[in-house]
């Protein structure tokens, strides 16, 4: 150390020459340093970018995948559930080294910045108000101090933003008034409510019937987060105006109802709902009949009805359809067998059977998602049966939507020579196969239905499939999560 200092000039200049050169070096370094820092933060968010797309990527097909191949499983629902997961971390980590390399990239002017490549979204939908918030424009010229200033154009920058709820109490006041001659007291009459003494009003009971039965959250849920935001309500209050929209709300029920069972053609279907009981979650039932004229043009708009039971006894398809008399397209659950009895009053219940359920059955035995292993040669008429089907599957996909007449014609001249060729073939196949065997179970399911799988081909009106029914009862199956 001695040394070093021995050997330092004494001159003053050649010290500060000295000095210069050591900061010269010093800022070398210190650039040389914020270059790799920077390099090394642009690396790691493009290595976030891949991983954010992969998992996009993988959560898209997974949903293509189970629209392709239908909700044959719930374990495609909760891979999904999963893979969204995933993506929302990695998009979020992404961002967060994006952010990271653009600081680092700030200090340095020797390494390239880094844009993320982000796809294009409606964030800001063309339905939602707009607030103009113009700012203060300079009142002289930056550069020499001039006044004379004229507008060039303009930067717009766009923030979605959110109003937290509000709550407030809206008092009406109706004054009393006096007549000075007889005495009488005048006042204007009370203003309509929803319910009776009414406490509410109509949005608020909108809001809590809606995340109810809408949204599935229970009341208590709803009263908790209702009092985080300083409007305790109790929970029977709250129970009680639920109790009075259902009675408000009734007359309009019915008009719904009267217009489905009007149909002449209904989807029918059921699906289990778990009812919370005392120390313990039992199974109830919801079902729901639809009408969809839509698939052959029809003017009727579409609606459904629903109803509750806490078994799957077949008296409750009796009585909501007691006094029905049409076709009914639903699955091959024998609660459904009385309404196709002949001796049915006032009439029986035609059957239209569902194709989807029909397919389904070879579809699992087929198993295309492990045809990679082989398993494919292990069930070639399940196969050969899903390969038919999707046949006929093809063609009604080409008249969905067009009049009944015309759907009739189509069905005569491409789709009957399919099914006389598809019933031939299973009823030759079926005859060389045990009866234990899966496959033939699943052709047993089709034959021994054949008329009513077979129906769409006399009436036009008819649906190949009963997925109407099914689509209602989706709502039901989110509920489940809560």
């Amino acid at each position: 150390m001695d040394g070093d200092i021995a050997d330092l000039p004494n001159d003053v200049g050649a010290l500060k020459a000295a000095l210069a050169v050591e900061r010269a070096k010093m800022r070398e370094v210190v650039a040389e340093r914020d270059a790799g820092a920077a390099e090394l933060a642009v690396a790691r968010a493009k290595a976030s970018e891949d991983l954010a797309l992969i998992a996009h990527q993988k959560l898209r097909i997974a949903k293509l995948e189970r629209q392709l191949y239908g909700p044959h499983s719930e374990r495609s629902v909760r891979l999904i559930d999963q893979l969204a997961l995933q993506f929302e971390e990695l998009e979020a980590s992404a961002t967060e080294d994006e952010l990271a390399a653009e600081s680092a990239v700030a200090k340095t002017t020797m390494v390239a910045a880094f844009t993320r490549k982000r796809p294009e979204r409606n964030t800001f939908p063309e339905h939602l108000p707009r607030e103009r918030v113009v700012i203060d424009p300079p009142m002289a010229c930056d550069c020499c101090g001039g006044t004379r200033l004229r507008k060039l154009g303009e930067d717009v920058t766009r923030t979605l933003e959110s109003i937290p709820r509000q709550w407030k109490v809206i008092e009406t006041v109706r004054e009393k008034f006096t007549c000075q001659d007889c005495e009488k007291i005048s006042q204007a009459p009370a203003p309509f409510h929803v319910i009776p003494r009414g406490w509410a009003g109509a949005n608020l009971l909108a809001m809590i019937v809606f995340e109810k039965f809408g949204q599935h959250q229970p009341l208590n849920r709803q009263a908790e987060r209702y009092a985080r935001e300083g409007v305790p309500i109790s929970l029977s209050t709250m129970a009680d105006a639920v109790g009075a929209s259902c009675v408000a709300l009734d007359p309009i029920l019915r008009l719904i109802e009267a217009h489905v069972l009007a149909a002449e053609r209904l989807h029918g279907d059921d699906t289990t709902v778990p009812v919370l009981a005392k120390g313990k979650t039992v199974t109830g039932r919801v079902w729901t009949y639809v009408r969809d004229d839509r698939p052959f043009a029809g003017p009727a708009p579409p609606a459904a009805v629903f109803f509750y039971s806490r078994n799957r006894d077949g008296e409750h398809p009796k009585r909501h359809l007691a006094g029905y008399a049409g076709i009914l397209q639903a699955d091959a659950y024998g609660g459904f067998n009385r309404l196709y009895d002949p001796t049915r009053s006032p009439t029986p219940i035609t059957e239209a059977a569902c194709w989807s359920h029909g397919r389904r059955k070879f579809f699992v035995l087929a198993d295309f998602a492990k045809s990679a292993l082989g398993r494919e040669q292990r069930a070639p008429l399940a196969i050969e049966a899903v390969r038919r089907i999707d046949a006929i599957f093809a063609i009604e996909g080409e008249i969905n939507g067009l009049p009944a007449e015309q759907r009739l014609a189509v069905r005569s001249t491409r789709i009957a020579p399919l099914l006389a060729e598809l019933e031939s073939w299973m009823r030759s196949e079926r005859a060389r196969l045990s009866r234990h065997a899966d496959v033939a179970k699943a052709m047993d399911y089709m034959l021994k239905r054949w008329a009513a799988f077979t129906r769409f081909l006399n009436d036009g009106r008819l649906c190949l499939t009963n997925n109407a029914a099914e689509r209602a009862l989706r709502g039901i199956a989110i509920g489940r999560k809560n």
